[in-house]
């Protein structure tokens, strides 16, 4: 198994330098082909004067138009993507851009998006949390920052759902390139962990991926232990599922959070 086309998400409204630098890296690490996308909604214009209406309309497709050219540009301008086979898709749209994003995420293996600017910028940006949840491809989140996408520490962090069984089967071409494997369940109980995560160790020794196992109990919150083992075998990357309901922002992922992936440098890959 391998990641034969990446996806990358770009944001119209502001720089993608680091996305478009991970994209590079696995791109180079898969062989891989890139399809860059970016999505952009005008301006909702209240009811007013016909006139001003079809003024603010045409500004509002222009600035749309302006964005798209912007992401366009910086994608085809990225060096190291260059020697890789391209394709970009503009996508003006009305229609919600996670649901946009998702809809052609049929054409890849693995869709690379940031974290994400907050609520406020969902013209330019896929709410990340709706789109992992629409996807049916798993879905590497990017932080600002991110310190490397040179995969070779990944923490998976465990627990017994569909999603994170999903999400390390996604995860399989990364684990097979690591250097070193941990899965990691955050319990109460530890004695009850251990037969889940024996069974996971021997299937993925099955695929010749040799994982550490760490049973932790927990220690404040789940997300405290989780984020306090990922720096303690410092952790370049950590695979987990994502469940929540795409109707309302909130979403979860087996023990790591929005939280998690906004409050440090690491990248998450995530499934549903």
């Amino acid at each position: 198994m391998t990641y034969s086309t990446l996806m990358v998400h770009l944001d119209g409204g502001r720089a993608n330098a680091t996305l478009l630098d991970v994209a590079a890296t696995l791109a180079d690490q898969y062989g891989a082909a890139v399809i860059g996308i970016a999505a952009c909604q005008p301006v909702p214009i209240g009811t007013c004067d016909g006139y001003l209406g079809g003024e603010y309309a045409v500004i509002e497709r222009d600035i749309v138009a302006d964005e798209l050219a912007r992401a366009k540009t910086e994608f085809h301008a990225h060096e190291r993507l260059a020697k890789h086979v391209l394709e970009w898709r503009s996508i003006p749209t009305l229609a919600n851009i996670a649901h946009v994003v998702a809809e052609n995420a049929r054409a890849a293996d693995l869709v690379i998006t940031s974290a994400g600017p907050g609520f406020a910028d969902l013209a330019t940006h896929a709410d990340t949390g709706d789109l992992i949840l629409r996807a049916g491809r798993p879905v590497l989140v990017v932080p600002d920052g991110a310190a490397t996408a040179t995969f070779s520490t990944i923490m998976i962090a465990w627990t017994d759902t569909r999603e994170c069984r999903r999400a390390i089967s996604d995860a399989l071409p990364m684990l097979h390139a690591a250097d070193r494997v941990v899965i990691v369940e955050v319990t109460i109980d530890a004695i009850d962990a251990r037969k889940p995560i024996d069974d996971v160790t021997a299937w993925l020794a099955r695929h010749d991926v040799d994982a550490d196992k760490i049973v932790a109990r927990m220690k404040g919150t789940s997300i405290d232990t989780l984020a306090g083992i990922a720096n303690d075998v410092e952790a370049d990357l950590v695979v987990a599922g994502a469940y929540g309901h795409s109707r309302i922002r909130e979403w979860a992922f087996g023990g790591v959070t929005r939280d998690l992936l906004l409050r440090d440098r690491r990248c998450t890959l995530l499934s549903h």
